[in-house]
């Protein structure tokens, strides 16, 4: 695709911002300009691409504002909320709509921008997903009739581990990824080319290898102690200032999970510098779930993503350590923007 002068391509994209929602330059400029409406001839001068002028930095972030939301058109006037008024949806919308403006004024962009990743779990159209999970254990399996090849009623499914996470998982991604690849295999079913794919890794080291080498190939400051080779001190452990932390789950005397402990880690793929792996990786099941969850529950997911995005700013390589508590049978999904619920970041951050 062709790059196109920056002051040309920003115009386009005023002008499309103002189309696409439904409004007059009138009513833009009386939006825009509050007691002192900005005229029609301003607003039209910003959106010609043929001798544009270009909009101070003050107005292209009203300009992000005002089209984060739908609420600004949605009455008989237009109008500018105030940034606090925003949902954590909107806010997100208005920062992305802010980042890609000011790149227009001042860097220059396609002539066509790529629309914006209002999600984590957004790929490009182009790139294949795999969603990679651990095998049952044969002893688990081993009283599931459906997870019998023999049984006529056979599921394959059944012979998954953390089945409630793949599931929750990959009907979002295939929800944000209508024209992608989106596959799922257990370790065992897992082909060569799946590798250099987007890598999603369900499940922690005891029953899932390729987590266990992607976090030895990567660097990664944080090592999961295996539940079967240290029972009793069995956790995440990272070493910090010459010092060994160890986050591990909590269990009540009679062997029921209070609290597990969860990994999400995202970086460039060992495999291939052009795709992501991303690990979602608990104690016990209902922690890798719970990593899933983070930013798939509509509840919590905007919140999350939006956190990510300024807490690893700029880092390609990021992992976050939290607590999954667990009520009665069910895990409940990380808040990250409660620092409680954050055990260790990585890389730190600045001082």
């Amino acid at each position: 695709m062709s790059r196109a002068e920056p002051r040309p391509a920003l115009a386009r994209r005023l002008r499309a911002l103002r189309e696409e929602a439904g409004i007059t330059q009138a009513q833009l400029g009386q939006a825009l300009g509050g007691s002192k409406p900005l005229s029609v001839s301003l607003i039209s001068s910003w959106e010609n691409a043929d001798k544009p002028v270009v909009p101070p930095s003050h107005r292209l972030n009203a300009y992000a504002a005002l089209f984060a939301t739908r609420r600004s058109v949605a009455g008989d006037t237009v109008r500018l909320l105030p940034v606090e008024q925003l949902t954590d949806v909107e806010e997100v919308r208005r920062k992305e709509l802010q980042a890609e403006l000011l790149s227009l004024r001042d860097q220059g962009e396609l002539a066509e921008p790529a629309p914006a990743r209002p999600d984590f779990w957004q790929f490009r159209d182009d790139e294949d997903i795999t969603i990679v999970c651990a095998r049952l254990p044969e002893e688990h399996r081993r009283n599931l009739t459906y997870a019998d090849p023999e049984n006529a009623d056979y599921v394959s499914l059944y012979t998954y581990a953390d089945l409630d996470a793949l599931i929750e998982l990959h009907g979002h991604i295939r929800s944000r990824n209508l024209d992608n690849e989106v596959r799922f295999r257990t370790t065992e079913n897992l082909l060569t080319d799946d590798y250099t794919t987007h890598l999603i890794l369900l499940g922690g080291v005891d029953w899932n290898p390729v987590t266990k080498e992607v976090m030895q190939r990567t660097g990664l400051p944080v090592r999961q102690v295996s539940r079967d080779d240290e029972p009793e001190n069995n956790g995440f452990s990272v070493e910090e200032d010459g010092e060994t932390r160890l986050f591990r789950s909590r269990l009540d005397g009679a062997g029921h999970l209070l609290e597990d402990v969860a990994l999400f880690y995202r970086c460039v793929s060992p495999f291939n510098r052009k795709r992501t792996v991303t690990v979602c990786n608990g104690m016990y099941g209902r922690g890798t779930y719970g990593a899933v969850r983070a930013l798939t529950d509509r509840r919590f997911r905007d919140r999350n993503w939006e956190y990510l995005r300024e807490r690893f700013s700029g880092a390609e390589n990021f992992s976050i350590v939290s607590r999954i508590p667990v009520t009665g049978s069910s895990g409940l999904t990380p808040d990250w923007t409660v620092e409680d619920n954050r055990l260790h970041e990585w890389p730190e951050a600045d001082a």
